[in-house]
């Protein structure tokens, strides 16, 4: 089955900015939570740390949603990064010969 551009019929742009949105108000409805209430920084026995749930996974959902942008420093850190250090300098991990004979252990019941 072949795509054809011209006669698409579901939009994604739309849905895309619609989740951007949302995902966008839950982050900072989540921040909100953890700065101003107490309970909403510790631990539940159902969902587990609070935080993760408040902040952390809208946040690593936004992230993926964005395609996983490298962070800016990482890509400072890698440019200010000679390319022999960043390639591999030492040879390739190499396989042993053959020839060589392994310890046989004796099978004492």
């Amino acid at each position: 089955m072949r795509h054809d551009p011209d006669h698409d019929t579901v939009s994604t742009g739309g849905l895309e900015a619609r989740l951007e949105d949302t995902l966008k108000y839950a982050l900072a409805i989540g921040g909100v939570l953890v700065l101003l209430l107490p309970g909403a920084r510790g631990f539940s026995e159902t969902l587990g740390w609070l935080p993760l749930w408040l902040l952390g996974m809208p946040a690593a959902a936004f992230w993926a949603l964005k395609r996983f942008p490298l962070p800016h420093r990482a890509v400072e850190e890698m440019a200010a990064m000679p390319v022999s250090r960043r390639l591999r300098s030492g040879p390739q991990a190499r396989r042993r010969a053959r020839g060589v004979a392994r310890r046989v252990l004796s099978r004492a019941a």
